[in-house]
């Protein structure tokens, strides 16, 4: 079985709703996750926007949520979710706008794409206190054992 990643409030590519944006209620979407290896000891999540900051001329990815530590039998995020109320040692780390938590599309030109990316980790990340999203990445180095993507699109209508 392969790690699979997919949202009730939208497909993936498919428009990200407005509620999960600068334009709606700015929540987190709900996430729900299958698939997960037997030997994975923990998950991490993370919201990228590739297409940061014009998507004509993308110059570095934009982290808009930084999660770690998910056990492995958490099998999804709910709508707003505050990760450390749904899994006792998850952990979110700093995104790019340098708060924890998820921080909603807010895109200045153009359509962008937002990558959820799940990771299955062979291994607990302790001592990271609250890393940005590269800090994050170097600490899985050598423990990914699977990934999933899922991707949403948002443009703003202003």
């Amino acid at each position: 079985m392969t790690l699979t990643l997919e949202s009730a409030a939208f497909a993936n590519y498919g428009p990200l709703p407005a509620r999960y944006t600068c334009e709606g209620n700015e929540l987190s979407p709900p996430l729900r996750w299958s698939g997960v290896p037997d030997e994975t000891r923990s998950l991490a999540l993370i919201l990228t926007d590739v297409d940061a900051p014009d998507p004509d001329a993308p110059a570095m990815p934009y982290a808009h949520w930084v999660v770690f530590n998910l056990p492995p039998d958490v099998t999804e995020l709910m709508e707003g979710t505050v990760v450390a109320s749904a899994a006792e040692a998850a952990t979110e780390g700093i995104n790019d706008g340098h708060s924890t938590g998820y921080r909603a599309p807010c895109p200045t030109m153009g359509r962008h794409r937002y990558v959820f990316t799940l990771y299955a980790l062979d291994d607990v990340l302790a001592d990271l206190q609250l890393p940005t999203r590269g800090r994050l990445e170097s600490a899985m180095s050598g423990h990914v054992i699977d990934t999933s993507e899922l991707t949403a699109t948002f443009e703003r209508a202003d």
